[in-house]
């Protein structure tokens, strides 16, 4: 069930929700860690998320930060940590860009 304000956010503005469940192609370090070769984009942060939450990646002491596995550093701009808040927009620099 989606939460109310997400919600609002769809019904105002369906192309942002398709551009989040469309099936894209994937480069090959993406698709290397997602084990597939289309997935959209909540697709992606999904899998990148229940990485985090499995492999237990969030900081103890700040659970904003993330410290990054090798295998989560390939695909995140070899970045040793990287803040919660920031995790969406790294996960949208994977996608190539589509033509409006």
């Amino acid at each position: 069930m989606l939460p109310q304000r997400m919600k609002k956010a769809v019904a105002d503005n369906p192309k942002r929700l398709a551009s989040l469940i469309d099936l894209v192609n994937l480069p090959s370090t993406v698709r290397d860690f997602v084990g597939q070769s289309q997935i959209s984009h909540l697709g992606c942060f999904m899998r990148v998320w229940s990485h985090i939450k499995s492999n237990n990646l969030q900081d103890p002491n700040n659970k904003n930060v993330v410290n990054c596995d090798e295998k989560l550093k390939r695909i995140l701009l070899g970045k040793p940590q990287v803040e919660l808040a920031e995790l969406p927009a790294l996960v949208k620099l994977l996608f190539p860009k589509v033509p409006k």
